[in-house]
């Protein structure tokens, strides 16, 4: 098979719509048809189900695309160790961070990357630190961002811990909390995330909040506690010093900071590509926020 044949097969398993992947590929819908079966015709079987709704992939189908990726992620590794061997950096970053990293660190730490490595192309992707992990022993990613303290036995460094805050408008202390009709504004987490919130609140008070809001997003928790609808519980990485609500650090009942870590993890090989290695050298200088 031709390069251009696995990457016609590669978007439209993405796609699964044929006008979708014509789009992507710059090519006609009737083009795009006709080469497909020719596709078909070569491996002596029905790749996809075509349909009004769209593609469906078939048994055979499945084995072909997972085939084709193995083939593109393979060549893309060769190309990035040719690359490699020039002072140039350039190539593609491959990304994978914790999504509270990626909406509030991050973003200054790519701002300095792309205006010193201009020639290098940034694929990023947000999720849980389950899914990054994941990612890494595909070898689909470079650089994994997580969050706690995950089990990893490749290289793994320490970033930073920043605290947790109770954060509302008008409670100032722990002990205005638990008399407060207001409601807990909780975000949807990480399983630990979770347990160590859990474990405080049973700590500090007898009974479970009186209400309880759940969203979806860190963002959005905060935006209502800015807004006074109710107190939350949020990393230091997401405030900043002009958020206009009060901040109380939570502490254990032995005195002990509460905070989250922050880890950045890869495969020992991962560093001898000249855009990974001057993408550690730059998170390097951008510690947490201060509050």
């Amino acid at each position: 098979m031709q390069l251009s044949e696995l990457e016609i097969l590669h978007v439209l398993a993405l796609e699964l719509n044929m006008r979708k992947a014509a789009e992507r590929l710059f090519v006609s819908q009737p083009a795009l048809s006709q080469r497909l079966q020719t596709i078909e015709s070569q491996w002596g079987t029905r790749i996809f189900i075509r349909s009004q709704k769209g593609l469906t992939l078939t048994p055979a189908g499945e084995k072909i695309i997972h085939y084709v990726n193995e083939t593109l992620q393979r060549e893309e590794r060769v190309k990035e160790e040719i690359r490699s061997l020039s002072h140039e950096v350039h190539g593609t970053l491959k990304l994978a961070v914790a999504s509270i990293i990626g909406q509030y660190w991050l973003p200054n730490v790519l701002k300095k990357y792309v205006t010193l490595y201009p020639n290098v192309n940034i694929s990023l992707i947000t999720g849980w630190t389950s899914e990054i992990i994941k990612h890494l022993y595909e070898e689909s990613i470079h650089v994994g961002i997580v969050r706690g303290n995950p089990e990893w036995r490749g290289e793994k460094k320490h970033l930073f811990s920043d605290r947790l805050y109770l954060v509302d408008t008008t409670l100032s202390s722990i002990e205005e909390v638990g008399e407060t009709n207001k409601p807990f504004i909780q975000f949807k987490s990480h399983s630990t995330y979770y347990q160590e919130i859990q474990d405080w609140w049973h700590e500090h008070f007898k009974s479970a909040p009186k209400k309880t809001i759940i969203v979806d997003q860190i963002e959005t928790c905060k935006q209502m506690a800015l807004n006074g609808i109710g107190y939350a519980i949020l990393p230091s990485v997401s405030l900043r010093p002009e958020d206009e609500f009060y901040k109380i650090p939570l502490s254990t009942k032995t005195d002990s900071d509460m905070q989250r870590d922050t880890w950045i993890i890869h495969h020992n090989t991962a560093a001898e590509l000249n855009q990974v290695r001057a993408f550690l050298e730059i998170v390097n200088q951008f510690p947490v926020n201060k509050v």
